[in-house]
């Protein structure tokens, strides 16, 4: 059983159903995670990591 790092519902997801890098929604809250590691399964929050590298980048650019 794998819970929602969100809502900490469960995904009922086996580890063997999905892959790394395979995207999978939470159906109760909606929050979409990639799955970082199979065996054990790690999901990390799509999108986070996205905003940080944004912000990194305008960070950078008002620097120069």
């Amino acid at each position: 059983m794998v819970l929602c790092p969100e809502c900490e519902s469960d995904l009922d997801i086996e580890e063997d159903e999905v892959d790394e890098g395979e995207v999978v929604s939470c159906p109760e809250c909606g929050a979409d995670f990639e799955v970082v590691t199979v065996e054990p399964l790690e999901l990390s929050k799509v999108g986070d990591d996205d905003v940080d590298e944004d912000e990194d980048i305008e960070e950078e650019e008002e620097e120069e």
